[in-house]
Parts: structure tokens; C-alpha cells; sequence
């Protein structure tokens, strides 16, 4: 029986050959004569590497900025918070963000989402982060506290014991992180969902409930929400301490803490955070969003709202407390009982160097444009940065000058008074330099402006506000590609459309237009006459009733036109053009699948494929396509007529499922599905020339067929493709690349680190921000500087038989003769007998392996 089992051990060179040989080797490996010859080489990515650098794609915003924090001891120690991008670091050089949790890995994906951020005013270096996408079931785990003492290079975390809600209602209220600027080892943390008040006495490293904080906050803007999002409780929403009633190195005693409680939303402490009492003759009916403290004139000033927003907001005032003497005063622009009254109010800040100086946001004002309001008399009077003249003219306190990012006009020509680019809209954070009263910085709904002569307003001129998002990459990436001609990269994006990217270091000029979709949900393009695209979106359809979720190009992406499209579409769902681009089918949401000849004049529907489908076209032959939904694999051969599930088994039955075809390769099809109990991650790779493009590499288990009828298994192997342009498949080249993965390089203990604040290809943020992947770090792209490696098109030598020594009860060592090959050979898998199949049961770095058991 010895001398069997080591006769069936068979030793597989692991170098770059033909795919086709993948499974080869193990199958013939072994004979019942005991020869234990060995058959051809597993294929697997050995290549050397390159010299990649890892870069962004320039869009410069894309998304929601809630927080914008200064630090109050250092100049031009900026931070700017994300809800589903993570956070960034102002650097004042170069007038740009750098990103600080690209590290986060797909295993703490919600990380990205920062509800809270905290720059320490006594040791600078110092910053927190609360760390955590949403409070229901769409997040697996807990927030986290993470903290650093390098500004955001390096990361220590420290895990709650519950979720915390970066992307939930009320995200834009705060900050809910606060450090104490007499004694910095204090730190408070304002918690969401009834769990009250929490504090730090070591810098972050261990949390304790304060179990004196009476109240933990009652209100969610919709209670009985069966999804569990407007039903959040947005909880303790911020906290404000008055350094000058404590000395360096002592504990702040006064503090005051705002909490979601229309009838109760201010608290305050006397004696450092031991005893807490409502603060008396508040307002009532309405949430405190700010709270800041004027403390050289003692004085709280408070924003409220009626809702938890960021997307609304009806009602609210503007109110300030004298803290000497316990008196409030309503200070309201616009009075909540005024008629003119359509929003509350937030993005309340103060000019330290003035701070009679104080600011205040509409929370929300839709239309015609978001409101700014200014007193220098502390909020006695106050001047607005735009006016009606006569209806529908307005005179404005400010010019846009958006050259750096034109797109931020949407491609909009709207009708007076509104104009294009909009001022912003969902305005949580307007903060002025504490060091430069000129100088202040607001967040919107699709990146973070700024200005430099902020005090124009104060003398008849006209201060200029100009996006500073250079670095901040927020976008939400729902599908990429990259065709062998025309525009290296073509985009959908969430919320902002998606782009055709002609140079990957500068801000494209516009989103697609023509028809505009607020977000594109599916890209493709003809494989074998790339010009031909198809792109399918989302818009609100009562407000364009006539036009279609669905848009043709025959320029490669630079002039788009409608079709028409089935009844009852209301998403645009995924959808796929033939290698040719002579048809197309679509699986709109909701809607059952349907395909076109030509470019969608009309549409019939396909038999045999569910609602709800995936679908994607086959790379060289123009009527197959294929399909995927609920586990279950289907091909058409008829120009998506017709579809046929196939006999393929064991493939994810459930969660964001992605597939492509290969290009070259008629029937090469891979695929990747969720990963244990995550259901909501998603990464897309498109390839081109000698450039790899990519948007957080899938991190999932990857399944690939070469046949559309058989049953798709594990890939045994990942190959490299060099050639250029890689869509140009060769017969020994042809197969998709995914980065390596890597790990995050932090886990959620309080003593764990990650050495760097970039990522390596695979650890950028680990999915795309939807609301089925809900995280946005924008597209990667790695530029490997013009060097093209040659391509590896020939297999490596056979290696020799298995030779046993040293044989004993329990092992053996297997010695072999060593392959060659061209680019070298990393290592030998080893397989066993078993049956009708072998069982791989060790990798060996060299000709030998010590068996044992």
C-alpha cells in the first residue's frame, strides 16, 4: 500500500502556459503500474513583476461630503469626511486630499463609511475616526473606533459593540467625536441606535459607556420603516467642549453634547462629564444638527432642522445660548414661523480670529439653490450670498469658477432662477479656517468647494468659490470598460452618470449627456467593432416620461442617442451589446428580458431567462450571450431570442454575481461571486493596451468555463496577459488578470496596524457604492510606464518522475527532476491518487517535497 500511495504522487510545474492544460496533469498523472510519470504543466501566473504605480483616475468628488474638520492648533491640518469613501487629509502644497483608509479590505468594507472625525488640538499629529457604513443588516460588523498618531499614515483600531451608520440618516449632523483640548486622553464619542454617550480616557485605545448621559436619543425620521434606514436612530449627534473652563492638563469641565430629541436636544456638564442635566429653556420641535462655542464671548450658537437629513429638512431655526447667564435667543435668518420658511438650517460655523463672525447653511434648500448666511454682529443681522432681485433674477455674492471640473455643471441649461453649477445642495459642513477668516470650505452632494477671499462678502465684492476635491475620489464605480480602441476607459457611475475617460490623469470635461442618467448601472461594448456602446441608467421617470433607460453610441462613447424601450422600465439593469454590435439584449430591473436588432428601435422579448438576470454577450461570436440568475448559468445561441440554462452547478445562488467572456476565445467565460455572508461587494477590471484599469479587484471566489455547456470549477489558475492591446487574445494569453489579493493590513483590535496610507492594487476600498455595493473609492488605474514584458507562449519542460527516499511509517521525501522554462518556474503542485480524480495535496517552492501522513 506504501509503495502505491507514492507511485500515484505526481509533482505539476507551475509556470504561464496554455490554459487548456490547467487540468491536465493531474488527471494522467498517475498509472496502476506504479510508473508515476507525469503529464503536462498546471497553468498558473508566475510572471516577474512589473514596475506598476498605482494611481487614481481623476473625477475630483463625485459624492457626498458630510464633514469638513480644521484643527484648531495647527494651521492648514485639514480633514474632509466621506459616508461611503472614507476620509481624506487636506495637503496644502499641492492644494489636494490624500486618502487615509485605503487599507480597508473587503472583510471591514464599512470602514469607509466615517460618520465622525476627530483632530486632537493639543498633540496634532493625533486623529480619530468613527468608522462604520450602516446600522442594519446591510453591514456585518461593528463600527469601530481607529485612531492614529500620524496623521492618518498609520491606523490602530478599537471595535464597538455596535454598528455605527456612515451612510444613515443623520450623517451630516456632528461631530459626534470630540477630544478633550485641555487634556487630550479624553475623548467622546456620540453613538447612534440608543446607545448613548461613550468616552475614552487613554487616546482612543478602550471605550466605556458614560452611564450618567440621560438620554441616548428618540428620533428616526420614519419609525416604521421595514427596510431599518429612515427608521435609524441618528442617537447622540455631537459634542463641544469650552476649554477655558479647565487649564492645560486638566479635564474640560464644561461640555456640551446635542442629541437627536426634538423636545430635548441640548445637554451640558459642569464637572468633566459626571453629572449631565438638559440645559435649561431650550427650544423644542427641532434637532440640533450643530452645536459650536464661541468661548471667548461664552456663547453656544445651535442649527436646527426637523429632520435628521441630509436629504430634507422643512423647518428649523438658529438659536444662541449665553452660557453666563443661561439666556436663549432665537437668531433665525428665517424664522420657522415665517411663510417664507421651506428649510432648517445647518453648516453652522464661526471665524476664530472674528468669532462675532458666524455662518449658517439651509438644510435643504432644493431650489432654486442652497442659501448661505453671514453675520459679523453674532446674529443680530444677516445677509444672504445670493437674493431675488426681480423674480426670477437673482444677484449673487459670489462667482463659480468650476475649470478644473467642468462636469460639475451636469450638462444642464436650466430655467432662471436656477443656474448652472448649482452653489451645492445637502450642505452639512461649511467651516471657516480658523486660522484665515478668507478662507472657508463647504461640503455638497457631489464634491467639496472652497473659496480664499471669503471677506468680500463683507465689502460689496464678489468672493470665488472653485472646487477643492483635487485627490478626494468619492465616486460610486457600478461598471468599467475598456475597449481595444478609442478611450482607454468608460465609466458608470452612480449618481453622476459615468464618463468617457480619454486621459486618466485629467477631470473629464462632462458626464454623459444625451440622455443623462443619474446613475448608469450596465456598459458594453461590441468586442469585435469597439466603437459601438450601450449603456443602461437610472433617472426619475416622471420627470422625462418619454425617454428610454437605455442609450446607443457608434463614436466609442463620444455622442449617445435613445432607442425606444419595453413598457414598464423603470431601472436600467444590465445589458450587453453582441461582439459585432448588430443587436443587443437588456435585463432591465423588474422587467423581463429583452433583445434588439439594431440599435433599439424595438424590442422583443427573450424567452427562457428570469427577470431579474445578469446578462453579458459572448467575445467573437454575435449571437451568443449569456445569462446568470439565482445560481443558475444560460446561453443563448440565437442572438438572445431564447436562452437555455446549462448543466453548470455549485455557482453562488444569491449576492451580486459578475461574469465576462473572454476576448478571443468563443465560450471562455469567468465569474465571481460573493464571499461567505457578504453579499454586497462588488470590484470591476477592465483591461487595455498597456495599461491595467481597475476598480476595486474582486476579492471573491472566481469560477471560469471554457465551454458555455459545461460546468464551470474553481480556477486552478490566474494568467497574465501582456500582449498589446490584451484584447488581441492569443491561444497561450488570453485569460483576464484580477490583482493579487492582499490583505487589509488592520484588523478591529485595539493593538492592531496597517503600515501605509496607499494601497497595494488590491486594497483599495473593497466595493463599488450602490445600494447593493456600498462603498465608493473611485477607479484605480496602474500604469506600468510604457514596459511590456514579452509574452510567455511556451510551456514549460515536463518535469521528471517522482522518486521516493527516506521512506518511514509515516512520510517520504518526493524528489523530481526540475522543469525549465523561459521565465522560470516558481514551484511544482503535487497531487495524489484518489479514484477517478487526484487531490492536490501540497505546493513545493522546489524539486523536492517531505510528505508526511
Amino acid at each position: 500500500m506504501r509503495r502505491r500511495l507514492f507511485s500515484a504522487l505526481a509533482a505539476v510545474a507551475m509556470a504561464c502556459a496554455t490554459v487548456g492544460a490547467a487540468g491536465a496533469g493531474a488527471g494522467a498523472s498517475a498509472s496502476a503500474a506504479g510508473a508515476g510519470t507525469v503529464s503536462g504543466p498546471a497553468a498558473r501566473s508566475v510572471a516577474a513583476a512589473e514596475p506598476y504605480e498605482w494611481k487614481n483616475v481623476r473625477i475630483d468628488g463625485g459624492g457626498f461630503v458630510p464633514g469638513i474638520v480644521f484643527n484648531q492648533k495647527e494651521k492648514n491640518l485639514v480633514y474632509a469626511r466621506t459616508d461611503i469613501g472614507g476620509a481624506y487629509r487636506w495637503e496644502q502644497a499641492s492644494k489636494s486630499w490624500t486618502p487615509l483608509l485605503d487599507w480597508v479590505g473587503w472583510d471591514k468594507w464599512g470602514y469607509n463609511g466615517v460618520v465622525s472625525l476627530a483632530t486632537d488640538p493639543v498633540e496634532t499629529n493625533r486623529v480619530y475616526v468613527a468608522a462604520g457604513m450602516y446600522t442594519n443588516s446591510w453591514d456585518p460588523n461593528n463600527g469601530a473606533i481607529l485612531r492614529s498618531a500620524d496623521k492618518g499614515a498609520t491606523w490602530q483600531a478599537t471595535t464597538l459593540p455596535f454598528k455605527l451608520g456612515g451612510n444613515m440618516p443623520g450623517r451630516g449632523m456632528g461631530e459626534r467625536l470630540a477630544v478633550d483640548p485641555n487634556r487630550n486622553s479624553v475623548v467622546y464619542f456620540g453613538a447612534p441606535e440608543g446607545n448613548g454617550l461613550w468616552r475614552s480616557t487613554d487616546k482612543g485605545v478602550t471605550w466605556a459607556k458614560v452611564a450618567s448621559f440621560p438620554n441616548a436619543g428618540n428620533h428616526a425620521d420614519n419609525p416604521a420603516d421595514p427596510n431599518g434606514y429612515t427608521s435609524h436612530r441618528p442617537g447622540v449627534v455631537w459634542v463641544t467642549f469650552d476649554p477655558s473652563s479647565a487649564t492645560a492638563g486638566n479635564t474640560t469641565q464644561r461640555i456640551y453634547v446635542g442629541v437627536a430629541d426634538k423636545e430635548n436636544t441640548v445637554y451640558t456638564s459642569a464637572d468633566g462629564g459626571t453629572t449631565w442635566s438638559r440645559v435649561a429653556g431650550q427650544p423644542t420641535g427641532y434637532i440640533a444638527h450643530k452645536g459650536v462655542l464661541d468661548h471667548v464671548n461664552h456663547t453656544l450658537y445651535i442649527a436646527t432642522s426637523d429632520t435628521s437629513g441630509p436629504y430634507d429638512g422643512a423647518k428649523g431655526d438658529v438659536w444662541k445660548l449665553n452660557t453666563t447667564t443661561g439666556a436663549w435667543t432665537q437668531i433665525s435668518p428665517v424664522p420657522s414661523s415665517s411663510s417664507e420658511a421651506y428649510y432648517g438650517y445647518s453648516g453652522l460655523t464661526i471665524d476664530r480670529q472674528n468669532p462675532g463672525t458666524i455662518m449658517v447653511a439651509t438644510q435643504i434648500s432644493w431650489w432654486p439653490d442652497v442659501i448661505f448666511f453671514r453675520s459679523t454682529d453674532s446674529g443680530a443681522t444677516w445677509t444672504r450670498i445670493w437674493d431675488f432681485t426681480s423674480y426670477p433674477n437673482r444677484s449673487f455674492r459670489y462667482t463659480m469658477d468650476v475649470s478644473s471640473s467642468p462636469w460639475l455643471t451636469f450638462g444642464t441649461n436650466p430655467q432662471l432662477p436656477e443656474v448652472t453649477p448649482k452653489l451645492g445642495w445637502m450642505t452639512e459642513s461649511l467651516e471657516i479656517d480658523p486660522f484665515d477668516g478668507n478662507r472657508m470650505m463647504y461640503g455638497t452632494g457631489a464634491t467639496l468647494y472652497g473659496t480664499e477671499d471669503l471677506k468680500k462678502w463683507d465689502t460689496g465684492g464678489q468672493l470665488t468659490i472653485k472646487p477643492m476635491a483635487k485627490g478626494l475620489e468619492e465616486t460610486a464605480v457600478l461598471d468599467l470598460i475598456s475597449p481595444p480602441s478609442g478611450p482607454p476607459l468608460v465609466s458608470a457611475l452612480g449618481d453622476i452618470g459615468g464618463f468617457r475617460h480619454t486621459n486618466l490623469d485629467a477631470v473629464p470635461p462632462m458626464m454623459f449627456t444625451s440622455p443623462i442618467f443619474t446613475s448608469t448601472t450596465s456598459l458594453d461594448y461590441a468586442e469585435t467593432n469597439p466603437a459601438v456602446m450601450v449603456r443602461a441608467g437610472n433617472f426619475t421617470d416622471a420627470d422625462r416620461p418619454n425617454d428610454s433607460h437605455a442609450a446607443f453610441s457608434t463614436d466609442g462613447g463620444a455622442n449617445w442617442f435613445q432607442g425606444s424601450e419595453p413598457a414598464g422600465i423603470n431601472e436600467g439593469g444590465t445589458i450587453a451589446a453582441a461582439a459585432d454590435g448588430s443587436r443587443f439584449v437588456w435585463a432591465p430591473k423588474g422587467v423581463g428580458v429583452h433583445h434588439s436588432v439594431g440599435y433599439g428601435n424595438s424590442w422583443t422579448a427573450s424567452t427562457g431567462l428570469p427577470t431579474g438576470a445578469v446578462v453579458e454577450s459572448d467575445r467573437v461570436n454575435p449571437n451568443k450571450f449569456y445569462g446568470f440568475s439565482a445560481g443558475r448559468f444560460y446561453v443563448s445561441v440565437n442572438g438572445g431570442a431564447s436562452f437555455t440554462a446549462t448543466a453548470a452547478t455549485g455557482l453562488p445562488a444569491e449576492g451580486n454575481v459578475k461574469f465576462k467572456a473572454v476576448p478571443g476565445r468563443e465560450g471562455d467565460i469567468w465569474l465571481t461571486g460573493p464571499r461567505r455572508r457578504h453579499r454586497r461587494r462588488r470590484g470591476h477590471l477592465a483591461l487595455h493596451r498597456r495599461r491595467r484599469v481597475v476598480h476595486q479587484a474582486a476579492r471573491r471566489p472566481r469560477t471560469r468555463s471554457t465551454s458555455a455547456s459545461a460546468r464551470p470549477r474553481p480556477a486552478r489558475a490566474t494568467r497574465r496577459c501582456t500582449r498589446s492591446p490584451p484584447s488581441a487574445a492569443s491561444p497561450a494569453c488570453s485569460a483576464p488578470t484580477t490583482p493579487a489579493r492582499a490583505g487589509s493590513g488592520s484588523t478591529t483590535t485595539s493593538t492592531s496596524t496597517a503600515t501605509r496610507a496607499r494601497p497595494s492594487p488590491a486594497t483599495r476600498a473593497s466595493t463599488a457604492a450602490s445600494t447593493s455595493a456600498p462603498t465608493a473609492a473611485g477607479i484605480l488605474y496602474a500604469d506600468n510606464d510604457g514596459t511590456v514584458p514579452p509574452d510567455d507562449t511556451v510551456a514549460p519542460t515536463r518535469p521528471g518522475t517522482p522518486v521516493a527516499s527516506a521512506v518511514t511509517s509515516s512520510g517520504a521525501t518526493l524528489t523530481w527532476a526540475a522543469s525549465t522554462d523561459a521565465v522560470g518556474v516558481s514551484g511544482y503542485d503535487v497531487y495524489r491518487e484518489a479514484g477517478a480524480t487526484d487531490v492536490k495535496v501540497a505546493t513545493a517552492s522546489s524539486a523536492s517535497y517531505a510528505l508526511s501522513g
